[in-house]
Parts: C-alpha cells; structure tokens; sequence
C-alpha cells in the first residue's frame, strides 16, 4: 500500500485530466484516490483492522458531516452533490495516509517524492516564466493556453480558466507572465509550493546523503514561488519564516539554526529588496489598489451572507447563487478566504471545524518536534497554508488538497512508533 501512496505522490502535480463528457472534466486523482481508497479497505476488512484513531481523524469527519448536512439549505443541489463528490471522492486519501505511513521513516519517504515531483513541477514553472524573455510574452502565453494546459486541466475546465485568466500581472508599468506549470492558476501553484517548501527544508535537515540535490529543490520551490507573484503564497511564506525563528528558536539545534536563518533571509530579502517581487509584496499593504478593494468589499459581502446563514450556510456550491441568481457553476464567485467559503456555505461551526483540523495537526507536529526538527517543518507547511488561506482559497484544488491530506495524514505518527524521535 505504501508504494502506492508513494505513486500517488509523484503523481500529483501532473495528473492528467479525464473527460467522460465533453462539458465534464474529471482530475484522474480522484480516481485513484477512491481505487486505492477500496483496496485499502477491502484488505483492512480481511485483516480487521480498518480503525484510524485520533483527534485529526474525528475532525476530518466533522467537516465531511457538516459539508453532507448543508445540502438542505442549498438552492441547486445539483452544484451541491457535485462539490460532495469532490470532496468525498479525495478525502479518502487522509485515512489511507494515516493508516499506512505510521512512522518517521515512512513519513521521510514520503516527504521526499513529494519534494522530488514538486521541484520538477517547479522547474517547469520557472522555465515557463523565463520563456517570456526569450520569445516574449505573447508567444509563451499563446502556446501555455493552447498546448499545455489541456491535458492537465481538461477542455471545459481549461476554457473556463481562459475565460477568468490571472496569469499575467502588471508592476510598475511591466507585464509579466506569472509562473503557472501544470496549474489552472499562479494561486493555486503558490498553494502547492508553499506546503512543500518547509518539507523540502525538513529534507535537507534529516539526509546528509545527496544533500546537495534536496537543497537544490528547495531553491527551486522557493524561487518558482516567488515568480509566481501570489501575494498570498507571500503572505504565507512570511508566516513560515517567522515561526520558525521567533517560536522554534531554542528549539532548533545549533548546526540547524545557520541554515534555517539563511533560508528565511534570502525568503525575507526577496520580498524587501527593491524588485518586481517586493513591489508585488509591497502592494498587499495598499488597500486602494483595485485588487486589494475589491477583496476587502468581497469579504464584507461573504461576512453578511455568513451572518444571516450562521448555522449550516447557503449549501455547500451555493454561494454564488446567493451573490448573483443567474451565476454560472463555473463562474469564479467565491470569498477569497478559506475560512468565508467554508462559513458562507456550511455554517460557522463548520468553519470553526477546519481551523480545528489544521490546528490540531500544527499542535501534534510541533509535540512531535521537541525532539526531531522534521516534524516542526511540517508544522510550518501547516503555518504556511493556514495564512495563505486567508486570502485564497484551496479547498477545491485536487492537487492542493490531496497534498495538505497527505501532510495532515502522518501527524498523527505517535511518538511510540519510532525510537529516534
């Protein structure tokens, strides 16, 4: 079972699309989650053990009840059956992780495919970005949309995108191409990238063989993230840097802190010395700029609706019909706030449920770190999405969610599993 998770991980950030039907896409992720998800439990029901215990476990299925539950409030079920498909088609994934990777040495091996698929999606972003100045802008963007993102995204789905892009940015007067890879969006890669960030850096702590190429794959998260010009994926990265040096310092061994507080340097140099990345980073603040306002008024309009809908929301997929009657499916209406959208369409106890869940996995990791600092790096991937979902939202990313699944799934390894921790 382990080296199918391990397949699933390298997997993740080039899955291919399937279309059962010319308007549906389907992520083939979802997919292999539910295959791996019956063989799992077809062979726990022989052997009789199919239990996974724990505080992270009773939340997850919280959050599934309550999103189940919605339903009755929901305008068009239909949007909501399909957004409960979704979510219980992926989510499988978590038990099977929990169950199978139960020690530190399964976790490592884990944490490195992840790693290793990640850079290389990570190369393809930074080659993509690079591409502009040689061919030019127009070029790299007209051959992304019409020969690289069909396969992953699907035709519908990838249309969809066309139509809403966020691919391009302009600062100072300059446009430029934002990294993107096999992602619908910079956002949603930012996402991908931030969580692995810190398992990358847990990495390079725990093998002192072929050092040098975990190291280079942190470069390579770090830099592709940075190209993405997501002022989340910065948000979230500062929350990271700053965990892990003003929470962790005493808790950090002498031979780690050099490398931790030169990661975190040339994080916080990236956004502050003058550049197109800092000025990005520097435009979160000016709540002026149209970007930034029209978040702050979509956040009072998602606050409103989540005030008069408190208990289990407007339906879970029937936030844009409470915005905007003859909304689309696809149309992209939704609060740019992990904890709003969950509030708006499920209710506020519901929300309360998620922030428990990354909680509750931040909390284990960090007991786990009192004496391996690879698991304090995986509470920073934790750090890291928790704040970028303050202003995103991921939740109905496959690739985004499968891996927070995934990181979420080997907190509860329990200490007693592993004698070196």
């Amino acid at each position: 079972m382990e080296n199918y998770i391990l397949f699933l991980a390298a997997y993740l950030p080039f899955q291919l699309a399937l279309s059962p039907a010319a308007d549906v896409d389907l992520a083939s992720i979802r997919v292999l989650v539910l295959a791996l998800f019956l063989a799992w439990l077809a062979c726990g029901l022989k052997n009789k053990k199919v239990i996974v215990r724990g505080l992270q476990s009773l939340l997850v299925l919280t959050f599934l009840f309550f999103n189940a539950l919605s339903v009755i409030m929901a305008k068009n079920t239909d949007w909501s059956w399909r957004k409960l498909l979704f979510l219980f088609s992926l989510f499988p994934v978590y038990f099977i992780v929990a169950a199978t990777i139960d020690s530190r040495k399964k976790a490592l091996r884990l944490v490195k495919f992840l790693v290793a698929s990640g850079a290389a999606v990570a190369a393809v972003g930074i080659i993509q970005f690079a591409a502009q100045f040689v061919f030019g802008l127009e070029k790299v963007y007209k051959f992304w949309a019409g020969n690289v993102i069909g396969p992953f995204l699907g035709k519908a789905f990838g249309q969809a995108v066309l139509q809403n892009p966020s691919w391009l940015v302009n600062i100072a007067g300059e446009t430029y191409l934002r990294a993107t890879a096999t992602f619908p969006d910079p956002h949603m890669l930012a996402f991908y990238l931030g969580l692995l960030i810190p398992l990358a850096l847990g990495v390079v702590f725990s093998e002192k063989k072929q050092r040098f190429f975990w190291l280079a794959a942190l470069g390579a998260l770090l830099l592709c993230d940075l190209l993405t010009f997501s002022r989340g994926g910065y948000l979230g990265l500062f929350a990271g840097a700053a965990t892990m040096l003003f929470l962790w310092w005493n808790k950090i061994g002498r031979s780690y802190k050099f490398s931790a507080v030169a990661l975190a340097g040339l994080m916080i140099a990236a956004l502050l010395v003058p550049g197109p990345i800092s000025q990005r980073f520097y435009s979160s603040f000016d709540f002026q700029e149209g970007s930034n306002a029209g978040r702050i008024a979509i956040w009072g309009q998602a606050l409103q609706v989540s005030e008069n809908n408190p208990l289990l929301g407007v339906g879970i997929g029937n936030y844009p019909l409470a915005i905007k009657a003859s909304a689309d499916y696809r149309e992209p209406i939704y609060a740019h706030n992990t904890y709003l959208d969950i509030a708006v369409e499920t209710g506020i106890v519901n929300a309360l449920v998620w922030a428990g869940l990354l909680l509750a996995a931040f909390l284990k990791f960090s007991a786990l770190g009192e004496k391996d600092i690879f698991f304090l790096t995986c509470a920073v991937s934790i750090v890291i999405f928790a704040a970028h979902s303050m202003v995103e939202t991921a939740v109905y990313s496959p690739t985004v969610l499968v891996l927070l699944l995934f990181i979420i799934g080997f907190s509860n390894i329990r200490p007693s599993d592993e004698k070196n921790i």
